[in-house]
């Protein structure tokens, strides 16, 4: 739970000749305990810890380093290039910030593409709260593997990267006018991460994702939150998913629930919207997650360095890699990222970073739609879209799909509801988009 009130801490600073280490002595804020951390670097510009306070969300905005060029593919193979894309009011996106409505056409497309794939989604009760006191029956209900309270994952959900001492980066929130502080020293320490961005967000800073996503970084996204109906779950992730491919081009295939709050309901509907959870680590019962976001509520930075400190070293004990939980979404968050934990971690010189993707061994075009080369990440399982033209000119399109048993769904659309559906149905199936345009040349041969 969040902390109400600032809680002071003392620092005293080791001088250490030719080095930038210092000893950190810190009242944990969460007890009565003082530890002491030591730090192996810290970044010489970073902002003062006793400055990174519940108060401090903001700070002077920086131009960013490097900017994308609208119409200029990043150095991802097969991408398209970046869109020219300003916010209109005209677009149809929903109200930001807020579920959106259930019955627009968008909408409903989506909701039909999902109930297409034959994957049934299982009749959970919805989260209350998303606390595990408040939600009693649910959280003592295994069969649900519900992750918020217990931990439970299934083999869908990616939660280390493979190769020990492996750190996939991410951060979750964004973009915001604090993520340029983020991705400047990110890219002058040559360090590729995975952002998650909230789509509200990704639509009031274009320009910010845009340079992200220029820079080679991994574009999953962030839902607002799961205590919601089925119906209300496929229009945020549709409308998010929208977004980023409205921005960038291309439509990714990873997502972070909120909070890590996901249960097998939420696990069939992102599979059948052809998206990949992604959570974090965990040593026992510690996960990997910093408390930064708990800083604007008052909690304090040293503790959020000792909780970094004691990630570290639990990550030394996993065969394989890790994933930590961190965020840009407020100035404290990225001041401490860039001005403490960051040059920690790269300063240990045992740590291998990475977006997550990478991470998995896979090329970063993996991560979307238009760019994933079906080979070294198969999305859609046996799905295929077929089409035939009826001697008097009709078109239909035939979808097949693999359901959880692995039994395929067939359903098809005709005349002009099949022109206008292909797409939406290409994205369902995770069929490439050259084959749906092969599609439509046999169409015009045929007729």
């Amino acid at each position: 739970m969040f902390v109400s009130s600032p809680l002071a801490a003392a620092l005293a600073f080791a001088a250490a000749a030719g080095t930038s280490s210092f000893v950190l002595a810190q009242d944990d804020p969460l007890s009565t305990a003082t530890t002491l951390v030591s730090l192996h670097s810290t970044n010489p510009t970073a902002v003062p810890l006793t400055s990174i306070v519940s108060t401090h969300t903001t700070e002077a905005t920086v131009p960013i380093a490097h900017t994308a060029t609208p119409g200029v593919a990043p150095s991802i193979t097969s991408a398209p290039p970046i869109p020219t894309w300003v916010f209109s009011p005209t677009m149809g996106y929903p109200d930001l910030d807020h579920v959106p409505p259930t019955n627009s056409t968008e909408v409903q497309q989506w909701i039909a593409e999902v109930a297409a794939t034959g994957i049934q989604i299982p009749d959970i009760p919805l989260s209350v709260d998303g606390s595990c006191e408040n939600d009693t029956a649910k959280a003592n209900n295994p069969s649900y593997c519900w992750w918020t309270c217990g931990g439970c994952t299934r083999d869908t959900d990616i939660t280390t990267c493979p190769d020990k001492m492996t750190w996939g980066l991410t951060y979750d929130d964004g973009p915001t006018p604090s993520t340029p502080h983020l991705l400047n020293y990110l890219e002058a320490n040559e360090l590729r991460t995975t952002f998650f961005v909230v789509g509200s967000r990704a639509v009031s800073y274009p320009d910010i994702l845009q340079a992200e996503y220029a820079g080679l970084h991994q574009f999953p996204f962030l839902n607002r939150s799961f205590t919601v109906t089925n119906d209300q779950i496929i229009a945020e992730l549709g409308w998010t998913r929208k977004a980023i491919k409205d921005i960038l081009g291309v439509t990714p295939l990873y997502m972070r629930p909120p909070y890590g709050d996901i249960d097998d309901r939420v696990r069939a509907i992102c599979k059948a919207m052809n998206l990949t959870p992604v959570m974090w680590s965990n040593y026992s019962t510690n996960y990997f997650d910093t408390n930064d976001w708990h800083i604007p509520a008052g909690y304090s930075v040293d503790g959020v360095i000792d909780t970094f400190e004691e990630i570290l070293n639990d990550a030394s004990k996993l065969d394989t890699g890790f994933i930590v939980l961190e965020h840009d979404l407020y100035a404290q968050m990225v001041d401490v990222a860039i001005g403490y934990v960051l040059p920690d971690a790269m300063a240990r010189k045992d740590i291998t970073f990475s977006n997550v993707i990478e991470c998995l061994h896979k090329p970063l075009g993996d991560a979307y739609l238009e760019t994933n080369n079906n080979v070294t990440n198969p999305i859609g399982g046996n799905n295929t879209l077929s089409m035939s033209v009826s001697t008097s000119g009709t078109v239909r399109f035939t979808a097949t799909l693999s359901g959880n048993a692995g039994q395929p769904t067939t359903t098809s659309k005709s005349s002009a509801g099949a022109m206008s559906a292909v797409l939406g149905m290409s994205l369902t199936l995770g069929v490439g988009v050259m084959s749906v345009l092969g599609l439509l040349l046999g169409a015009v041969v045929a007729l």
